[in-house]
């Protein structure tokens, strides 16, 4: 071997040697890395290690002191009188006057059950059912005229009985009652709405006053039957304005009856503002609908449920649907939840 083979030998060794000491120093290099990232690690897991040694301590105190409320309860569209042949809807539905008396017992019932059953920890400052109009089927149009099982006047009888034995089961439980009542549209006495004398020209006047005239001598029951199309009632610091709602007229096309009632919401809200009396929610029947509290408005439903007009007009099937909530003190409307009166084996259909 030559003097430059030794040399070339020497400095192949000597690159080999400098590549090793770099792949060794980039494998320290990586595991200094990690162990200072699995110390940082360790340096975590004890600290959170530590935080789990100490929670909070929740407790609950025991309710049932200092809730105070009033049952708030909606009877409308009854329809009394009216019949509904199931045969012609689908079977999804029958009225009469037999299935009126049955839902109405079970409606009066139930506000006392959802009530006292339901809901604990509240202690009821008494109670309010309101009553928004349209509890006969009248004969505005003819082929109730022609249907309906009975006269209207029979029909205002039934309602009279059946409306003061509830109110009488509601006021022996709760105490007190209050009865707000504005009328409806299809108990009007004339063919076309009316303005002046509407509610005084209206079946559901002749109710009411009937049914103030019952109770007369009952301090427990207050009613309050509205002279005109609306009614303002408070209950605590909350203020509704009781409507029937068939003034909110529309309600074609995918919106339904979105667009009436917020544009009659929208009318409701200003006109009681320039007349320096504000409410702040709307509650309403007339479009067998019931909703909760939103938007300012309650709905109610109908007592009466699906009918054949609905039916034929492609209307969503519901069941008969009353509107029910707890008054209070900190939020008003509460606890919202809809009656079903409804009972298809008891009612025989």
């Amino acid at each position: 071997m030559t003097l430059r083979d030794e040399v070339d030998s020497a400095d192949l060794e000597e690159r080999r040697e400098a590549a090793e000491r770099r792949r060794l120093n980039t494998i320290i290099t990586a595991l200094t890395r990690e162990n200072g990232q699995l110390r940082d690690d360790l340096g975590l897991l004890t600290a959170l290690e530590a935080q789990k040694a100490t929670p909070p301590s929740w407790t609950l105190h025991p309710g049932g002191s200092g809730h105070r409320g009033i049952v708030t309860a909606v009877l409308s569209d009854q329809h009394y009188g009216e019949v509904v042949r199931p045969e012609q809807i689908g079977y999804v539905n029958a009225y009469n006057p037999t299935i009126a008396e049955i839902r109405t017992r079970r409606f009066f019932e139930r506000v006392l059950v959802l009530a006292r059953d339901y809901i604990r920890g509240v202690e009821y400052d008494g109670g309010i059912l309101m009553l928004p109009g349209d509890g006969l089927s009248g004969t505005i149009h003819e082929e109730l005229a022609r249907t309906n099982a009975e006269t209207v006047i029979e029909s205002v009888l039934r309602a009279v009985e059946w409306i003061a034995a509830g109110i009488t089961l509601l006021v022996d439980d709760l105490g007190s009652l209050l009865v707000p009542c504005v009328v409806g549209n299809h108990t009007r006495m004339t063919h076309k709405p009316i303005a002046k004398n509407r509610a005084q020209d209206n079946l559901d006047w002749l109710v009411y006053k009937l049914l103030e005239r019952e109770f007369r001598h009952d301090e427990r029951v207050t009613m309050m039957v509205a002279d005109g199309a609306d009614l303002l009632v408070s209950a605590y610091d909350t203020t509704y304005l009781l409507t029937h709602g068939d003034q909110f007229r529309g309600g074609t096309g995918i919106s339904g009856s979105m667009a009436p009632i917020a544009l009659g919401q929208h009318r409701k809200t200003r006109r009681q503002m320039s007349a320096g009396k504000p409410y702040h929610w709307l509650v309403m029947g007339h479009w067998h609908e019931a909703a909760g509290p939103g938007r300012g408005v309650i709905q109610s439903g109908t007592l009466k449920g699906m009918d054949e007009y609905a039916w034929v007009s492609n209307f969503p099937v519901t069941p008969p649907q009353l509107a029910w909530w707890v008054s209070t003190p900190e939020h008003g409307p509460s606890f919202y939840t809809p009656i079903e009166p409804a009972d298809r084996e008891q009612e025989g259909w």
